[in-house]
């Protein structure tokens, strides 16, 4: 580990990411150690009056330091009260206590990056009709207050780092440990192509799953949605059906992959219609576990064989019941963000964090030898 710092390493969590700013700080004191250092974690508040207006309020100066700001937007499990009741934190909550974080250091960090793990309305991205751009705007308003990095996880679409093209904007892909947590889990999972196929639930997907497809050596196929378009429900055209493009899925194993899962409606229609095609087990891979709608419909899935498991990171707020599913796996993040600090803090270079192509064929040699050392044991035996 190099010793030359940018300068002072700061990390704030901001509300609902107290947790996995936690398991991150352990990271970094566990490798610098030697420095003994208590923590890097810096106090700080966003306390509310009794109409919901609130202030942040930094415990310790941040002058000189180099700051990273971690942010779940989409934290409901954290709340205030307003006026005597209890209130959820909105995505717009969350949003105006980071930008009061970054008020509060007053332009005193050398250096403020912000780690927004989902993009703040990463999904108004583009302009339809007469609407707003929130995303877009979210992004130049944080330049503006002096944040010089973002790093965000899956954007729905990275295209809206276009917005501020001279500011810095990592779209990290979690891809590697979501193939690690599939062969750790799923020990008897065959990773060649006569077994496995990769499928995008629609064309938004197509990008991520061709990545995963082309690292692993695997065929893809895909559904698109036909929509009605003559008619707008919950600000969305409905979606009529989906409908399959690919080869034959008979006697494989399948992975959906898409960046998140909100009501979990498609995901559920398009499992059962891989089920329906003879697939033998269908798991799913998704960066944002939201599950807007609860968790009985997967419950009801996954008893009627639709699916067998759904991994998603730690990356976003999930609710506690979800954790007793033994459908659920959790993908952690934590020291993978830990080491994307660290070697920023240090001033170097995170390409080769961008691109794990060597750590997943590492990974897959590893696993297809200890396949074959089993199934060699069995034989013997």
């Amino acid at each position: 580990m190099k010793e030359s710092q940018y300068a002072e390493l700061s990390v704030i969590g901001m509300k609902g990411c107290e947790e996995f700013a936690a398991q991150v700080d352990y990271y970094l004191k566990e490798w610098r150690r030697h420095g003994g250092e208590d923590s890097f974690l810096v106090k700080a508040d966003c306390p509310r009056f009794g109409t919901g207006e609130a202030k942040a309020l930094l415990h310790e100066s941040l002058r000189g330091h180099d700051l990273y700001i971690i942010c779940d937007a989409f934290n409901y499990g954290v709340t205030y009260k307003m006026y005597g009741q209890e209130v959820p934190m909105s995505p717009d909550d969350h949003y105006a206590d980071l930008k009061r974080i970054i008020a509060a250091a007053g332009g005193k960090a050398r250096r403020v990056t912000v780690i927004m793990p989902m993009l703040y309305e990463g999904r108004q991205h583009k302009r339809t009709g007469r609407e707003s751009l929130d995303c877009a705007y979210m992004l130049q308003e944080l330049v503006q207050m002096g944040v010089s990095n973002i790093i965000t996880f899956d954007a729905h679409d990275p295209r809206v780092q276009n917005a501020i093209p001279l500011s810095g904007f990592d779209d990290v892909k979690p891809t590697y440990q979501m193939i690690k947590a599939l062969v750790k889990n799923v020990p008897d999972i065959s990773l060649d192509k006569e077994d496995l196929m990769i499928i995008s639930p629609d064309e938004g997907a197509m990008g991520r799953c061709m990545y995963f497809s082309s690292v692993l050596g695997l065929d893809i196929g895909m559904f698109y949605k036909r929509r009605n378009y003559s008619i707008v429900v919950n600000g969305k055209n409905p979606i009529e059906a989906h409908e399959y493009l690919g080869k034959d899925l008979t006697g494989k194993d399948v992975i959906i992959i898409d960046d998140m899962i909100s009501s979990g409606e498609s995901l559920i229609d398009v499992a059962s219609q891989i089920k329906e095609k003879g697939a033998k087990r269908v798991f799913a891979f998704t960066t944002f576990g939201l599950f807007t709608d609860g968790l009985s419909k997967f419950d009801k899935a996954h008893a009627d064989g639709v699916f067998d498991k759904i991994f998603t990171t730690n990356l976003v707020y999930r609710r506690p019941e979800l954790f007793t599913r033994d459908w659920y796996v959790e993908v952690n993040m934590c020291k993978y963000v830990s080491y994307l600090i660290d070697t920023l803090n240090h001033d170097e270079t995170i390409s080769e964090l961008l691109n794990p192509v060597k750590r997943i064929h590492k990974l897959v040699e590893k696993h297809k030898k200890g396949q074959t050392t089993q199934i060699s044991m069995t034989f013997d035996q």
